[in-house]
């Protein structure tokens, strides 16, 4: 097994009772630990799935333009009601993480303070329709095509404030990504309600989609 050492067998296992650790090769040492080379991210990846992140906001964005105020809007009873309602969430979700990167709160009175600023600048009423959502997006956009743009790996190995723990940088970045990847899901959920159809917005699409747009280039 790639990356992986056999060490004998664990008579505790029914199933696959071989037992296994990481290979020196498959692991790395990071803030004086060896931790999985897979749970690291270089620079390189952290930009490329955050030009993926935008792509696929602003693809699903392009999708909705398609409903009507009404649709955009309507209650369709999910984690948060209406298309607009999660769209807005995503979007106010991008807004505060990379503040909290940028300004690094250093108590909980900071912390309250930003929540604050987010329910106030993301109130799903403030965005009546889809350009509303796409001109707030565009903002949060170029802040945060700024920052990723100014990011090292070393930067990345920065341990930050987490609820009771330290997590690196890298690392709530990927949660972000992640995060807007989920409610992206439940959007396209959504449109399917409406009997609109929403697109693709998986990895390997705009993979594919950026490797077409290379080769045209040349």
């Amino acid at each position: 097994m790639e990356g992986l050492e056999f060490i004998g067998l664990d008579p505790d296992r029914t199933h696959h009772n071989q037992m296994y650790r990481p290979t020196r090769r498959a692991l790395r040492f990071l803030g004086g630990a060896l931790v999985p080379a897979c749970a690291i991210m270089t620079i390189d990846d952290i930009r490329l799935l955050y030009k993926y992140d935008r792509w696929a906001n602003n693809r699903l964005l392009q999708a909705a333009c398609r409903l009507s105020a009404e649709e955009f809007t309507r209650d369709l009873s999910g984690s948060f009601s209406s298309v607009r309602d999660t769209f807005v969430h995503i979007i106010g979700g991008e807004w505060i993480w990379l503040t909290y990167w940028k300004e690094l709160p250093t108590n909980s009175a900071l912390l309250t303070d930003l929540r604050t600023r987010r329910d106030l600048l993301f109130n799903p009423e403030s965005f009546p329709n889809v350009a509303a959502v796409q001109l707030k997006w565009a903002e949060v956009e170029n802040e945060q095509t700024e920052f990723v743009g100014g990011l090292t790996d070393e930067l990345l190995e920065r341990m930050l404030p987490f609820r009771a723990t330290q997590v690196r940088l890298m690392h709530l970045m990927q949660h972000l990504a992640n995060h807007s990847t989920y409610h992206r899901g439940q959007v396209a959920l959504m449109m399917r309600q409406l009997s609109a159809e929403p697109v693709a917005t998986d990895f390997h699409v705009f993979v594919a989609e950026c490797s077409s747009d290379a080769a045209s280039v040349q």
